[in-house]
């Protein structure tokens, strides 16, 4: 979801700007969006992977299954979801900035390229 997720958007940007550049405004908005869009898949098992981590030994006899049935079973679907606003605040500055360096870093390695 991540890396695709980017690539459709630096694509539709490209057909809207220039077909071979990518700018570092719409990599900072693409890894941003990406970073979001990876979370909302992410957030459930990452949420029954913390309640398994963070549970006293034996609390869970079945693992992560364990887990989520309790889960299911006293707190319903949305619990899946606990703490998504938080994780959706610094997913979108977090990625844009590391799409941002990655292409920055293939900018100046272009560059060092052709002058070689």
């Amino acid at each position: 979801m991540y890396f695709t997720t980017y690539e459709f958007i630096q694509n539709e940007l490209k057909k809207r700007n220039a077909p071979n550049d990518v700018s570092l405004l719409g990599a900072l908005f693409a890894g941003g969006i990406s970073g979001m869009s990876y979370w909302v898949i992410g957030m459930p098992p990452d949420v029954l992977k913390s309640r398994l981590q963070s549970a006293p030994e034996g609390t869970y006899t079945h693992g992560i299954r364990s887990v989520f049935k309790d889960l299911m079973a006293k707190e319903g679907v949305t619990a899946l979801y606990y703490g998504v606003t938080a994780v959706m605040l610094r997913a979108f500055p977090a990625n844009a900035a590391c799409f941002f360096g990655i292409e920055c870093a293939n900018k100046l390695m272009d560059r060092y390229e052709r002058s070689h």
